[in-house]
């Protein structure tokens, strides 16, 4: 009996976390019988419940979050052979299709790739769905990010080393301005032109001059005068990329909810041929353990082994 708690045990754990453990349910499942499966039901109600009749059947809701898990591998797989472009083009797809909760991706692929990627995914995006990004963005958001996501994707930003440090500081006394006047939580401060100019136009040397001037004649940090999310996460994205996805991966790996945990998939996907290195250190640095160990405690199976691997690249 011993040896059947500790399979039961083993398998519970398989079946919990981030992926699943596909050994383990060859090496226990594949083996059991009728009785040892049994068991399985009767310890685990967070999985199963008795009905009426009295026989234990899988749990609605559990049954939809594993198919999620089992799923995991797969996308990640399909998403790493993927043209870049291509893949933020569908990611951008997917994330104006689930709406609000997803709008941080659009302003994640906009402001953390270069110009010439971002360039390239709004070709892909048009070849793939026969609209441009910024035509769907424009249709499909009627709420008051719009006017921001349409600016931030159609972007082609200066990426050269000239920064005007006066014309910087001068933007960073315009930002003080336009929050000092109208208060950050004023509902309409992420239509304000002035800021959208600065945040969709300028390179992303300029902003950070801007944040570190805001800095200096304020004594805030620009982004945490922002109340609004959506503008709160471009001036992370354009200033400080690999704190804002360690953030993101953290929230993922933490997080119940399976849309939150989707992030762990797309961020180390895209960034293992970019900065999964500075974001893997920067990681370090805030949360006092490695990524790859955090990846290694929580994710299981072949999902783990293969973003372990991904993040290995830049070791």
């Amino acid at each position: 009996m011993a040896l059947i708690n500790q399979e039961v045990e083993a398998l519970t754990n398989a079946l919990s976390g981030i992926g699943i453990d596909e050994k383990s349910l060859i090496s226990t499942l594949g083996k059991w019988d009728a009785n040892e499966r049994e068991v399985f039901r009767e310890a685990n109600p967070n999985f199963f419940i008795k009905d009426e009749r009295n026989f234990h059947k899988w749990d609605d809701h559990c049954v939809r979050l594993l198919k999620h898990e089992f799923m995991r591998f797969k996308n990640a797989v399909v998403l790493r052979a993927m043209h870049p472009w291509e893949r933020d083009a569908r990611l951008a797809k997917e994330a104006l299709k689930k709406g609000p909760r997803a709008y941080g991706v659009l302003i994640e692929i906009a402001c953390t790739r270069s110009s010439d990627q971002l360039l390239g995914a709004r070709k892909a995006y048009h070849a793939l769905f026969e609209h441009s990004f910024e035509e769907d963005i424009a249709t499909h958001i009627h709420t008051k990010e719009r006017k921001l996501l349409v600016a931030l994707a159609s972007a082609y930003r200066y990426e050269g080393p000239k920064v005007k440090d006066e014309t910087a500081k001068s933007e960073a006394q315009v930002l003080i301005n336009i929050l000092k006047h109208n208060g950050p939580n004023k509902p309409n401060i992420i239509e304000d032109d002035e800021i959208i100019r600065i945040l969709a136009t300028r390179s992303k040397l300029h902003i950070q001059a801007i944040y570190k001037y805001y800095h200096e004649i304020s004594g805030n940090y620009l982004d945490e005068d922002l109340e609004d999310l959506r503008l709160k996460e471009t001036v992370q994205c354009l200033c400080a990329p690999h704190t804002y996805f360690s953030k993101v991966l953290d929230a993922a790996l933490s997080s119940e909810d399976k849309n939150i945990k989707k992030a762990l998939t797309r961020v180390i996907v895209t960034r293992a041929d970019m900065d999964i290195r500075n974001i893997t250190e920067e990681y370090q640095k805030l949360y006092g353990v490695s990524l790859s160990q955090k990846i290694a405690d929580v994710a299981k199976g072949n999902y783990k082994d293969f973003l372990l691997a991904l993040i290995s690249r830049g070791e």
